[in-house]
């Protein structure tokens, strides 16, 4: 898949997610914004009601995009004959599309009405989806091979180019020059100040005030256009890696801690929703079948 198409795959999932709700949203706001008490006089009510048409199909498609999502994405990691079907950053990309869209159309089929049983399905649910973000923004601070499998501290080092070798070869900087570029890719230590929100933030701004000094002292001393950018865009490549290294572990150890926080959720989600389905059928709930 061309960045062009993957672009194209992501934004389709993004436009999906957000039409739905805009779709839902708009066409239910009347009943959903009724009082709960006053709901069973709506006009809409037999449409909207968690046993109603639409909202029952809400239920049972919002459940299958759940179920789909998430015995898929754990099929695709098992099984490698999947492989030739799509690498595992697209699998993974779609069970977080799936397992959005999923609870979307659940929490309309709920009609935001929670009790009982259900509602800690319900919740486990949102922490579900939302440790889930959590999860993927870990997931993509560890670098990957192209088939998605997490590089060694060795691996990564092992992209990093000799700066000073290219400058020296490619370019005529003057001591100064020199000497501050490379100073601003040198590592800072920050990320063992042990708040890595923080210190990632501060490292963020730090790079880029760093960057522009460097930008400054090349145009001052009569570097070209041209090569500044291309020097500044070898500093951001590697800043990038040495920040990476620089908390790779860290990444590491909370991608091992997130596993273990999400599985429960998930799996109690899972067991109370077969429940809640199969409690529906015992008392003769059905759709259109």
């Amino acid at each position: 898949m061309s960045p062009f198409v993957h672009r194209l795959y992501i934004g389709a999932m993004t436009t999906i997610v957000i039409l739905t709700i805009i779709y839902l949203a708009w066409n239910g706001y009347s009943y959903y914004s009724t009082p709960l008490e006053e709901r069973f006089y709506h006009p809409n009510h037999d449409w909207f009601k968690a046993s109603g048409f639409m909202g029952h199909g809400l239920g049972i498609v919002g459940t299958l995009l759940i179920v789909v999502g998430v015995f898929g994405y754990i099929a695709r990691k098992r099984y490698k004959f999947l492989a030739r079907f799509g690498r595992l950053k697209y699998w993974l990309e779609f069970h977080i599309f799936l397992c959005v869209q999923g609870p979307v159309m659940i929490l309309f089929h709920t009609t935001f009405k929670f009790g009982g049983v259900v509602s800690i399905a319900f919740w486990s649910m949102i922490l579900v989806v939302l440790s889930g973000v959590i999860g993927r923004f870990i997931y993509i601070q560890i670098p990957r091979t192209i088939e998605g499998r997490a590089l060694s501290l060795n691996e990564v080092k092992s992209m990093k180019t000799d700066l000073s070798d290219v400058l020296k070869t490619n370019y005529r900087l003057d001591e100064e020059s020199f000497q501050l570029v490379l100073a601003s890719t040198q590592a800072t230590g920050k990320y063992q100040s042990g708040n890595l929100i923080g210190a990632m933030l501060g490292k963020y701004f730090d790079d880029r005030r760093a960057i522009g000094r460097v930008k400054n002292t090349l145009r001052n001393h009569g570097i070209s256009t041209g090569d500044i950018r291309q020097i500044a865009q070898m500093i951001r490549k590697e800043i990038s890696l040495n920040n990476r290294i620089e908390r790779l572990q860290i990444m590491q150890n909370l991608f091992r801690y997130w596993h273990v926080a999400h599985l429960p959720f998930a799996i109690i989600m899972l067991v109370i929703m077969l429940f809640h389905v199969a409690v529906t059928l015992a008392f003769g709930y059905k759709w259109i079948f």
